[in-house]
């Protein structure tokens, strides 16, 4: 699997441009109506993706553990769902709102998951094999 810290940057460029896009959007027609999909696109995607993979490049043993792709994965894949529905939501498409919540409860386990990367145990290397250990 790439490098998660470079997939985390990778995704939030991705997030930053599509938010971008909506604000120059909104900029140029005048119209502010999906500001909360906007917000929520820089705010989850852009900058909490930011920060998540400057956190796995400073940890890069935990980087590797296939939890922090399972994590990597439900977060990005949430946030892609919440930022496609909340904007089609805020365009109008009422019927989307489950859809919404739904996004965004696969964006709380993806922090939930964050979390107990955080607060876990921290790997050691193993002089000997150059490999992590928990201890």
């Amino acid at each position: 699997m790439p490098n998660i810290a470079h997939l985390y940057f990778r995704t939030a460029i991705v997030f930053l441009l599509l938010g971008v896009a909506m604000g120059l959007h909104m900029a140029m027609s005048g119209q502010h109506n999906v500001i909360g999909p906007h917000a929520h696109t820089n705010l989850l995607g852009w900058v909490t993706m930011a920060l998540f993979g400057g956190y796995y490049a400073l940890n890069p043993a935990k980087a590797e553990s296939r939890f922090a792709g399972i994590q990597y994965m439900t977060y990005a894949t949430g946030v892609a769902l919440m930022t496609v529905s909340l904007y089609l939501l805020y365009r109008g498409y009422a019927s989307l709102e489950p859809v919404v919540a739904v996004s965004s409860l696969i964006v709380l386990a993806g922090i939930v998951m964050f979390a107990v990367i955080v607060f876990g145990r921290e790997p050691v290397a193993n002089p000997v094999r150059g490999e992590a250990l928990r201890h």
